[in-house]
């Protein structure tokens, strides 16, 4: 793929998970972050492999970019799940 195509690609993708996380109720925001940890992992697992396979500077600083974005957008999943399940967890000691 060329740098054109790449770029296009991720802008495209941006706009689809905006319109499509925009259209969930902000209840379900949790769960849904919850359960989409391991698609983040393998994003995040994707953009890796892509950028260690990229020669053009445009390239690297895209997957530079999507690795980033991947990682906050999994540890941020991750502190969700953390703070949702803290909310199930019952009183401790004489708190």
């Amino acid at each position: 793929m060329d740098a054109v195509t790449t770029v296009t690609l991720l802008v495209l993708a941006g706009f689809v998970g905006v319109e499509v996380v925009s259209k969930v109720a902000s209840r379900l925001h949790t769960p849904l972050m919850s359960g989409a940890n391991a698609i983040h992992g393998i994003v995040l697992v994707g953009a890796i492999a892509l950028t260690a396979r990229a020669e053009q500077p445009l390239l690297i600083a895209v997957g530079t970019l999507a690795v980033l974005l991947a990682t906050i957008n999994l540890v941020g999943g991750f502190v969700v799940t953390d703070r949702m399940l803290e909310m199930f967890r019952g009183k401790r000691g004489g708190e």
